[in-house]
């Protein structure tokens, strides 16, 4: 079944998404400690320049601002790619979100497509009476899916709404 198809597609695109998340957060935080590194190598700079500053010559106060701002700006570096990293993460959920309501449009489509060729011939003997009835009653249901979806994982999620309540205790 199509619907199916559409299940097991958006299911193994998802399989690479915890991954690349892991991967992108980690390379956040990474940024972070470098960052809070900097930072604390900044404060350290400057408590030395600062109790050193009236014994110093001016050619060394110059050598010593200019090795601190360029500490600052290696920080400010490293905040810019950790907000460039945070955007590519959103921007690739929203990518995998999109596709899913793409997905879910076309499987909604098929659905109805289906449904109204069964209604239109229900003595076909390829297709069940009613099996988008069924489907669409039992979908969410695990029962069912075991039944007749088997190569769904119990631990797969269900993306599909059932609007009616389920009886599957009835099959």
């Amino acid at each position: 079944m199509a619907t199916a198809m559409y299940l097991e597609h958006y299911l193994d695109s998802l399989e690479s998404l915890p991954g690349e998340l892991q991967r992108n957060f980690s390379l956040m935080k990474d940024l972070d400690q470098k960052a809070q590194d900097l930072m604390k190598e900044i404060d350290d700079k400057a408590e030395g320049y600062l109790s050193t500053v009236r014994t110093m010559s001016p050619e060394k106060r110059t050598d010593f601002l200019s090795a601190i701002q360029k500490l600052f700006s290696k920080s400010r570096e490293f905040g810019d790619d950790k907000v460039q990293l945070a955007m590519q993460t959103y921007e690739m959920v929203d990518r995998y979100i999109q596709r899913y309501d793409r997905d879910i449009a076309r499987m909604e489509a098929d659905l109805k497509d289906y449904a109204s060729s069964c209604s239109e011939d229900e003595n076909k003997e390829n297709v069940p009476k009613s099996l988008y009835c069924q489907f669409h009653v039992h979908l969410s249901c695990r029962v069912w899916k075991t039944r007749h979806l088997p190569s769904l994982s119990d631990t797969a999620p269900t993306f599909f709404p059932s609007c009616f309540p389920c009886s599957c205790k009835n099959l």
